[in-house]
């Protein structure tokens, strides 16, 4: 069944409208521990490349050396796995389950967070992943708007995302923003209004989007919920933070993790100076990147052939 085919369904069901979901029984038992349970989404999380071998299949032999590189070189300890970078939309559901096996286990008692992006364009399979994801114990879904047949207004996206969220009714649950690839241009404003009533277990945002208004009006108007706002646009990341913004969710947190953590210190001291110096080396990277034409796909299937080997990390 399509995503365009399942809104209809949702929305018709519900005269026009969301409604709340019931929460049924889980069995805890059969969760293995999340990572830091209670502990509010906060600084930098790493948007995860998949490792891939010469033959195409996935690498899950790195992870373990990728987690204790996050943590020692970038001091990075949380990461948003099957995501854009991770090119999760373009893996299959098995595969997408693995990675999220494997990250969970090799980051325990190491990762604060371990976020699983369970969004895709079958309703279904993103609730079989959103399943999944609570059964091994992850830290918190997130979920893409689906982008094919796209929603039209916020009470179509809060269908869908509830359908997803209430299969994993104990595990915290995030919004994907990210408009320029999905082309679904529902203010986060407008969707954050009465969310919890739908879904209870709404924690935040990661936005990636540069409408600052949009995001500055979320937080303005969301101070009392203590939603988590996490920035998707690495290159902009300070803009966000004097905005309010709770920290981000980026690809260069891989490698650029360190740098960006003293741009949050240079923020908090205030040394606005010193903060902008870091923020223009993330650009200036970024731009010598584009330049040479290693950007988007070309960029990351670079970073893919070198994770082959676990000595790259």
């Amino acid at each position: 069944m399509t995503s365009g085919n399942i809104e209809k369904e949702v929305v018709s069901n519900h005269s026009g409208s969301p409604q709340p979901f019931t929460f049924h029984p889980v069995d805890r038992l059969s969760r293995r521990s999340s990572m830091t349970p209670g502990k509010k989404l906060q600084g930098l999380v790493a948007a995860t490349i998949t490792p891939m071998t010469p033959d195409g299949q996935i690498n899950l032999s790195v992870i373990r050396q990728y987690v204790d590189y996050l943590v020692s070189e970038q001091n990075v300890k949380n990461v948003f796995v099957n995501g854009t970078t991770g090119e999760g939309l373009s893996l299959n559901i098995q595969e997408r389950k693995q990675l999220a096996e494997e990250w969970v286990c090799q980051g325990k008692d190491k990762l604060d967070h371990v976020i699983i992006h369970v969004g895709a364009l079958s309703l279904p399979e993103s609730q079989e992943l959103a399943r999944h994801a609570a059964a091994i114990g992850a830290s918190g879904i997130a979920v893409i708007a689906p982008f094919f047949f796209k929603p039209t207004n916020k009470d179509e996206l809060i269908a869908f995302l509830q359908q997803v969220a209430s299969e994993a009714p104990a595990v915290p649950f995030y919004y994907y923003h990210i408009p320029p690839l999905t082309g679904v241009k529902v203010c986060v404003e407008e969707l954050l209004d009465g969310i919890k009533e739908w879904i209870p277990t709404f924690q935040g945002v990661k936005f990636s989007d540069t409408d600052l208004l949009d995001l500055a009006q979320c937080i303005n108007k969301n101070e009392r919920e203590q939603f988590a706002f996490l920035y998707g646009v690495d290159e902009q990341l300070l803009s966000a933070l004097a905005i309010g913004a709770d920290g981000a969710v980026g690809s260069t947190y891989n490698y650029l993790g360190q740098k960006t953590n003293l741009m949050l210190q240079a923020f908090a001291k205030p040394d606005l100076a010193l903060a902008r110096k870091y923020q223009f080396l993330t650009g200036e990277f970024l731009n010598f990147v584009i330049k040479l034409g290693l950007h988007g796909n070309t960029f990351w299937a670079g970073r893919k052939e070198h994770t082959q080997s676990p000595g790259y990390l």
